[in-house]
């Protein structure tokens, strides 16, 4: 899944648990899901990092793993 997915997905997560929308069965899965959003968002950004870092090391631009 893209980045950008990941993160309105999360978004959309957040907002049903702040709104209160959830029973607490639901709010437990809604929690565990969007932490492994949060974690591959993360993983995204650091690789996103990563690329930044090279691109301007060397000036070359290899392609991003998915």
């Amino acid at each position: 899944m893209k980045f950008e997915d990941n993160l309105k997905k999360l978004e959309s997560l957040v907002s049903k648990m702040e709104a209160g929308e959830l029973g607490l069965d639901e709010m437990i899965v809604a929690f565990e899901e969007g932490r492994k959003l949060a974690d591959e968002c993360q993983k995204s950004l650091e690789s996103i990092r990563l690329r930044i870092e090279k691109v301007t090391r060397t000036g070359a631009v290899e392609p991003m793993e998915a």
